[in-house]
Parts: C-alpha cells; sequence; structure tokens
C-alpha cells in the first residue's frame, strides 16, 4: 500500500470568524464541501471549538473506560444492532475495541452507558463526552446544510436534520511493537450519513483514493477533524458523491484513541428529485436508513437498495 505522488488531502477552514449561512464565506465553503465530498468522499475540517483542556479530559476518560475489566465492556449491548454495542477481542483484529452510545448526543444517552460502566455512574465522564459530542454534532449540522445548499435542496434541510439520530463510536487501538504496521481495523465504508472523526495525536486513518492508492491522514492537530460521506449520504446524492474506503493502520508503540460521531435517518430516505437527470439517472431505490445498520459490511448499497 501506499501512494504515489502523495496525494493532497482537502483542507477546509471552519474557523473563519463569520461562517455563518448568507455570508460570502458560508457561500464558498459550501462549494469546497461538495466539490471535496464529490472528489474524494470525506476532507479534514479545521475546527477549534473542542479546548485543549476538553480533549485532555475525553482521551482521559477514554482511557479510564477501556482500561476496565472486558465482561464490563460487553455490558454495552443494543439487543437486535450488534454493531452499535462493543466490538473487541476479535482474532482478525485484535488492536481494536470499540463501544457505542446511542442517542450520542443526549445527556440521558451517555448518562444510561456510564450507568451500565461504574457501578455509581461517572459524573467526570459524562461532562467530557457530552461536551465533545455537542462540539461534534454542530459540526456535522454545518457540514450537512451546507451539502443540501450546495444542491439547491435547503427547503429539505430541517425535516432531514429534525429526524437524524446520533450514534457515538469510542475507539482504542492498542499498538504493539513489531517492525510491520498492524491492521487496527479491515478496510470498510460507513453506512451513514455522514461521520465526523476526532482522534488523540496517533495517526492511523488510512483512506483509499479514487484511483485505488492508500494514503495516511494527518489529523493529529488537535483543531482537525475528519468528515467523511457515508454510504447513504452515497445513496441519497445519487452517486455524485462516493462513500470512501477506509481503514486503521497501527505503527509504533501507544493507544490510538478516537471518536466518530455517525449520523443516522430515522426513516425512509430517498434520492431527492431534483438529484435525478440524464446524467444521473436515478440508481437507488428509497430504504430504510437505521434498517441498514443490520446490512452486514460485507454487503454494499447496490446490493441493499440499488434500481
Amino acid at each position: 500500500m501506499g501512494s504515489e505522488g502523495k496525494p493532497m488531502l482537502p483542507v477546509l477552514d471552519f474557523t473563519i470568524e463569520d461562517l455563518k449561512p448568507g455570508t460570502n464565506s458560508w457561500l464558498s465553503t459550501c462549494t469546497s464541501v461538495r466539490q471535496a465530498f464529490e472528489e474524494n468522499g470525506y476532507f479534514v475540517a479545521v475546527y477549534d471549538k473542542a479546548s485543549i483542556e476538553l480533549q485532555n479530559g475525553v482521551f482521559g476518560s477514554m482511557k479510564e473506560l477501556f482500561d476496565l475489566p472486558t465482561e464490563t465492556k460487553r455490558r454495552n449491548i443494543f439487543e437486535g444492532m450488534p454493531l452499535k454495542g462493543y466490538v473487541g477481542q476479535h482474532p482478525k483484529i485484535p488492536l481494536h475495541e470499540s463501544m457505542g452510545i446511542d442517542p450520542g448526543t443526549t445527556l440521558e444517552g451517555i448518562q444510561s452507558f456510564a450507568e451500565k460502566m461504574w457501578p455509581h455512574g461517572n459524573d467526570q465522564f459524562c461532562k467530557y463526552i457530552f461536551e465533545y459530542a455537542k462540539v461534534a454534532e454542530v459540526l456535522n449540522r454545518m457540514v450537512v446544510r451546507m451539502i443540501f445548499e450546495s444542491y439547491g435542496l435547503l427547503e429539505h434541510y430541517d425535516t432531514f436534520i429534525g429526524s437524524t439520530n446520533y450514534l457515538l463510536r469510542l475507539l482504542a487501538h492498542k499498538a504493539l511493537e513489531q517492525n510491520e504496521p498492524q491492521l487496527g481495523f479491515v478496510a470498510h465504508t460507513d453506512k451513514s450519513f455522514t461521520t465526523i472523526l476526532h482522534q488523540n495525536h496517533v495517526n492511523a486513518l488510512m483512506v483509499e483514493t479514487t484511483n485505488g492508492n492508500w494514503i495516511d491522514v494527518d489529523f493529529s492537530s488537535p483543531t482537525s477533524f475528519v468528515v467523511m460521506a457515508g454510504d447513504a449520504l452515497m445513496a441519497w446524492s445519487n452517486d455524485r458523491i462516493k462513500s470512501p474506503n477506509h481503514m486503521v493502520m497501527m505503527n509504533g508503540n501507544e493507544t490510538r484513541y478516537s471518536l466518530g460521531l455517525f449520523a443516522f435517518y430515522r426513516g425512509i430516505l430517498k434520492v431527492p428529485e431534483e438529484l435525478i437527470d440524464e446524467e444521473h439517472p436515478l440508481q437507488y431505490k428509497p430504504f430504510d436508513h437505521l434498517a441498514l445498520l443490520n446490512f452486514t459490511y460485507s454487503a454494499n448499497m447496490k446490493a441493499y437498495c440499488g434500481v
């Protein structure tokens, strides 16, 4: 794996002071978001709303969480939704552990999760994770609004975002001191509409470019968030946007802690009529987005709801 000529990662600045709907900076960023998604399926957002204190609290809390006994972590269960709960101790991905919080942006959802992990809950954990989740949710809302606006579909945004549910996954990838890079998580696309990723200082994410090269994603800066298109956005956009293949390759001797905020639509998603034309004939039937989570990672969107 590797790349020829080191393709440039798209980096978009979301720290612009007047980045508000209707401003010139908003409109130009809308165009940049759409172009980055259509050309790559992802971009790195520079976003400074998570303070160093918050990040230290989040990653300290995650270490505390993943240091718990395995039998405790296995209490993270969602009946009938195996991909939402605890994943770990798997022989094919021995470095990977992750847990899910759903709903992932409400204090009640985070407290409910903490009460399963600790006998009396964990107020500090809840405080930091909730504060982080709201930061990621605000960034996701901005990005999704920009997608809708850039396609001339802003009138549908409020209805869409009002029916959006968030799964927050907390991930740990252990490092083994070996000469060869070690697989942290297998290559896959996300089933979300959009995904917001953030991590500590340990880089390990790789994405596949449109020409089939694999490149390293450097987002170890505290202000770096990776924004990724999921399979549902690919279907909704009628294949204008592709969900990128990505994986985790660990190298070095430090644990990588990361968080993924996955946005799901509660209901039936369909391709807007405005995104169907001669150049883009209809590619997907209407589909139940949450039901897509039960569709295995070995299958793809065409198998699930292709025309």
